[in-house]
């Protein structure tokens, strides 16, 4: 990854209500969210203008109004980034990127249409996604959450032996919906597992020098689902993903079967998830995502012994969520000054 430039000043970020604006600052950027990495602040600031949106969570009302005359974006949020927004800022915007590796929630065939560079962060939060992915995979696995439950009810049954008897992970079959650089992040860690093997679908076959690395074999979606015991969801929120673990897949799966999903909640019917957990149609699930999001205290997966769920906290670490913002700090300097994004999204 390129390091950010070596900057001589360590100028702060200034509100659309400050009107000192140095001669030297030829650009303003928006950005959508009031607790970015300063690091990343400071970058822009050498050079550009910075228009901070306040609120928390960010507001959408704010965003229209303080994106007028811009020329760049920071888009530290997942308000949606569309059409509303692009003609609020003018057609002097030039530059864009997210603080996210997932886009579904932009317009890209509207920036496309306005010739308008888009960046993103994905590899960055790789690491920090697959550690999560790990703690789900054991946490749903062994039973954590359905166990604190049992002391914190008092119902401790350990005089029977099969009391909490949960899955092992050693000579496992191992499947990826979705193998790029976070399932494979995930796989490098399941190596001190002793897993039997891995499967993956995907769009496009790994290059055979990685399938040998990660004893991994590309197989359909009904081989997937009928073979895996443990079973990673890693791939894009698309029209073609959305809902594709439904009332229909999960009868495919093995009774033993854990399901971890950490990409995008929409990729399964959560309605559909609750009956086959419920009925023990597979053994357990552990997400970091869901719908909506934030999700309500009283939604009916939350009843569930065998489900663990996290609030969306893949990349919630002090170094990733840095990286994250410098990279998207680069990829809006560079789109201002025409160049190539260090991480474009097309």
């Amino acid at each position: 990854m390129t390091e950010a430039p070596t900057t001589t000043t360590t100028a702060k970020a200034v509100s659309s209500e400050e009107s000192n604006e140095s001669d030297e600052v030829t650009f303003k950027i928006l950005v959508t969210h009031p607790e970015v990495p300063q690091d990343a602040l400071d970058l822009m600031s050498t050079s550009c203008k910075l228009i901070m949106c306040e609120s928390l969570p960010p507001n959408r009302t704010e965003i229209l109004e303080k994106a007028k005359g811009v020329h760049g974006m920071f888009w530290g949020s997942h308000v949606p980034l569309d059409k509303e927004v692009l003609d609020a800022a003018g057609p002097q915007l030039k530059s864009i990127s997210t603080m996210s590796a997932g886009i579904d929630y932009v317009d890209v065939e509207e920036l496309k249409k306005r010739k308008i560079p888009l960046g993103h962060t994905p590899i960055v939060l790789s690491d920090a996604v697959a550690d999560l992915a790990m703690g789900l995979m054991l946490s749903a696995a062994r039973r954590f959450h359905e166990g604190r439950t049992k002391i914190d009810s008092s119902t401790w049954e350990n005089y029977h032996i099969e009391w909490m008897w949960g899955q092992e992970i050693r000579d496992s079959t191992v499947g990826f919906f979705g193998f790029g650089s976070i399932g494979q992040a995930i796989a490098k860690r399941l190596k001190g597992f002793d897993i039997e093997r891995i499967l993956y679908t995907t769009r496009r076959p790994l290059e055979k020098k990685l399938e040998k690395q990660f004893n991994a074999e590309k197989v359909p979606f009904h081989e997937l689902l009928g073979q895996s015991d443990i079973l990673f969801i890693a791939a894009p929120l698309t029209p073609e993903t959305q809902g594709i673990f439904n009332s229909t897949a999960f009868p495919k799966m093995k009774k033993n079967a854990v399901l971890i999903n950490i990409a995008r909640g929409p990729i399964i019917n959560q309605d559909d998830l609750y009956t086959a957990l419920k009925t023990n149609q597979i053994f357990s699930a552990g997400i970091d995502v869901m719908y909506p999001e934030p999700l309500p205290a009283n939604d009916k997966l939350l009843t569930l012994p065998n489900l663990v769920i996290t609030p969306h906290i893949g990349s919630a670490t002090k170094r990733t969520r840095t990286d994250m913002a410098i990279i998207a700090a680069h990829n809006v300097l560079r789109g201002l000054a025409g160049e190539p994004m260090l991480s474009p999204a097309y």
